[in-house]
């Protein structure tokens, strides 16, 4: 027997197929490792930073609230002391002594108070070591230098006259604003400068004192120098990376813990700088990548987390705002470069690389000399499978290492080759057979299926049509005698006005005239009879109302001979069937009334098949009333009256091309063996007699294939059942058929 080699397929030596895998594997899994590794790595590092700067932003908001606090503290305290006496603002020398000895206690920059005289005076640190004494006096033409700077000793006292200056209290805003507020405030940052001192940039906290007749007596105020924020920023751990800066919200920076000054000094003049305008190049940077996303700082009312790039380098931002009650409102500002923590994970991914490249080559040449010890008995045993297949039986195999190897390959490959074709053959005869088999059960039971529910609905359309019919020709009938009932009542309650008024008439002039006349009346009783004949007539006229109401519903519901699609209110056939259906749910002796809780939306008229959707309502409502009424004959008064009956209709619009109707009921429920086949043919719960299962079955067919929609049911036992119906506002225009 000879082996066709012209159909072979590309194939590969087995010492290829034993190495290349296995490098393959080894590498694969040292390279995920890697990766796998780098990026624990990067989320690692990613949530450092966040905590690093959310530990940063809260260390520095617990800084800002314990020292920007204190300013209002010592104003409180001042101001006490002058509302009670116990510091007489008109004593300028104990006052500033006084406040000395306050800027040996609290780290402050200025303590001062202000009078609507336009004197004043305070203790301060312009240096930020010394204190020294100011006073000054009303501002008069005679006396421009009003204002004095003394040196003072260890115990507050002044020793000498350091400088003198221009100094006018009015209209500064550490006097003019608290006094305008009329309340504790921050008035705006201010700067100072005196070539002599260092800059002065301070947020000045005043509040104004009042005495008993609401009389202003003095301005209260203490200055905070900004650069000991900065000072404190520089001091935070993040810093020798990150950069950490506080703004006001129009980008003005307020500190920053950068080397660079958040203000500039020219021509004897302070200049504050916008955080987009700051000598720091990092924090210039991530303040214009902010301002290109946030436009208006203002609309930052929460905690911020940004990602931004500066140079080619990303950088996590975090914003927090910050206020006090006193009307300072910053944002303290967070940034991280992530090069900050990258660097020992980078050299990592290095170190994984190589190691990679090493284990590859390890792997390799394992590989090797594993491929050729495996390889040389099963090239033998290749042999003497080729010789078999080739129908040379005598051909025996040399003897090798493994000597199993070489008896299997005798014995498997004669014995493999009979048994394959013998199980190949019984395999296919035995899947023929199943298959042709499942087949015909599939195509017995669709029948069978299609029969029944063919039937069933042949029955139930002709019962429909019947019923219609009957309906519809008995409202005829009813509705014209009450139409000519309905008519002349009118006439007639105009006759009987017409009489009445005659009556009225006749006994003002002669019933008085005549016994026999006041007999009959009072016989008659005519007066009860005028009264009661005013009230017969609306009665009638309302009864006629009621059964022509009927009558329309009648026929409305009856709409089953409508073989096109046509556009109805919906809620026209829903208060049909509910009319038709209202002998079941009004009271009665063995069971109580079922309250129908409506609530419609506003519906666009639908394009239906009305009898047939009518016939859907039917069924949905007799099932939830038969349901209500199956509870209520196992409850007592007592459970009925506390959880009475309820069906509840909604309606509403889904979208722009289908409506929902959603009937819900407040019974026992269903449990999910029932919920999954109520809407199979010939399915019910109910008793012998009282239903055919073909109810719900033909309403899921008329709502799904006669218009396209969906019924589903909702339900689970205790909690009652929900039907909901959605069918499309427009129906799809039928395919035009190609005639050939």
């Amino acid at each position: 027997m000879k082996i066709d080699s012209s159909n072979k397929v590309r194939a590969f030596s087995l010492q290829l197929v034993l190495v290349v895998p296995f490098v393959l594997q080894v590498f694969g899994a040292v390279g995920l490792v890697g990766y796998l590794s780098f990026k624990n790595g990067e989320k690692a590092v990613e949530d450092l930073s966040k905590q690093l700067m959310k530990r940063t932003s809260s260390e520095v908001n617990h800084h800002l609230d314990a020292y920007l606090s204190i300013p209002h503290k010592v104003i409180q305290t001042n101001a006490n002391a002058i509302r009670m006496g116990l510091l007489n603002v008109r004593d300028r020398k104990t006052v500033g002594k006084f406040f000395w000895y306050q800027m040996q206690v609290y780290d402050l920059t200025y303590i001062s108070f202000n009078l609507p005289t336009g004197e004043g005076g305070g203790a301060g640190r312009y240096d930020g070591k010394t204190v020294t004494i100011d006073e000054n006096t009303t501002k008069t033409p005679s006396l421009p230098k009003n204002a004095k700077t003394y040196l003072t000793d260890n115990d507050g006292n002044r020793t000498q006259l350091l400088s003198t200056a221009t100094w006018d209290t009015l209209n500064e805003p550490n006097y003019t604003e608290p006094a305008k507020a009329g309340k504790p405030i921050w008035t705006r940052i201010y700067t100072y400068y005196d070539p002599a001192y260092p800059p002065y940039i301070a947020a000045s906290a005043g509040s104004p004192v009042y005495d008993a007749t609401k009389k202003l007596i003095a301005v209260v105020g203490v200055d905070i120098h900004l650069l000991k924020l900065s000072e404190f920023l520089r001091t935070l751990d993040i810093s020798r990376s990150g950069q950490v800066f506080i703004v006001e919200h129009d980008g003005m920076l307020v500190a920053n813990s950068c080397p660079e000054q958040p203000f500039t000094v020219n021509k004897n003049e302070i200049k504050r700088l916008k955080a987009i305008d700051s000598s720091n190049p990092v924090v210039q940077g991530i303040a214009k990548q902010l301002q290109q996303r946030i436009p208006n700082l203002r609309t930052i009312t929460s905690t911020q987390e940004l990602q931004v790039n500066f140079q080619g380098e990303d950088y996590s931002v975090h914003i927090e705002p910050w206020r006090d009650s006193y009307g300072l409102d910053w944002l303290v500002m967070t940034s991280i470069p992530h090069s900050a923590f990258m660097s020992q994970i980078n050299a990592n991914t290095h170190i994984t690389i190589l190691l990679c490249f090493g284990a590859l080559i390890l792997t390799t040449i394992s590989g090797i000399f594993t491929g050729r010890w495996i390889s040389h008995p099963v090239l033998r045993l290749k042999q003497a499978s080729q010789a078999m297949a080739s129908g040379d039986l005598n051909q025996t195999v040399t003897d090798g290492n493994i000597q199993e190897l070489n008896v299997l390959a005798h014995s498997f490959n004669h014995m493999a080759g009979q048994l394959r074709e013998s199980f190949i053959a019984l395999e296919n005869s035995n899947a023929e057979l199943e298959a042709r088999v499942e087949e015909r059960t599939v195509e017995l039971k669709t029948a069978m299926g299609e029969l029944q529910r063919t039937q069933a609905q042949v029955v139930q359309s002709e019962k429909m049509s019947s019923l219609g019919q009957l309906v519809a020709g008995i409202a005829h009938e009813i509705n014209n005698p009450v139409n000519f009932i309905h008519g002349n009542i009118t006439h007639l309650d105009e006759y009987t006005q017409n009489l009445l008024q005659m009556i009225y008439l006749y006994q003002e002039r002669y019933s008085n005239h005549d016994p026999e006349i006041q007999a009959l009346a009072k016989e008659i009783d005519l007066e009860f009879l005028i009264e009661d004949l005013q009230k017969i007539l609306p009665s009638m006229k309302m009864g006629t109302e009621r059964i022509r109401n009927i009558v329309r519903s009648l026929r409305n519901f009856s709409r089953m001979d409508e073989a096109e699609f046509k556009a109805v209110d919906i809620h026209e056939g829903i208060e049909s069937t509910l009319l038709i259906l209202q002998h079941r749910l009004k009271d009665k002796s063995d069971c109580p009334a079922i309250e129908v809780v409506k609530n419609y939306g506003n519906l666009p008229q639908v394009e239906c098949y009305p009898g047939q959707l009518n016939q859907v309502l039917m069924n949905v409502l007799v099932n939830a009333i038969d349901a209500l009424d199956e509870l209520d004959i196992k409850r007592t008064s007592q459970q009925i009256e506390e959880n009475p009956s309820q069906i509840t209709i909604r309606t509403s619009v889904v979208d722009s091309q289908s409506i929902e109707i959603a009937i819900a009921d407040n019974a026992q429920g269903m449990p999910e063996s029932v919920q999954s086949r109520i809407f199979d043919p010939f399915f019910t719960t109910k008793p012998v007699g009282k239903g055919t299962g073909m109810g719900m079955a033909i309403s899921y067919q008329i709502i799904t294939e006669k218009h396209g929609g969906k019924l589903q049911c909702f339900s689970s036992l205790g909690q009652g059942s929900n039907f909901i119906i959605q069918v499309p506002i427009r129906q799809k225009a039928p395919e035009p058929v190609l005639k050939v």
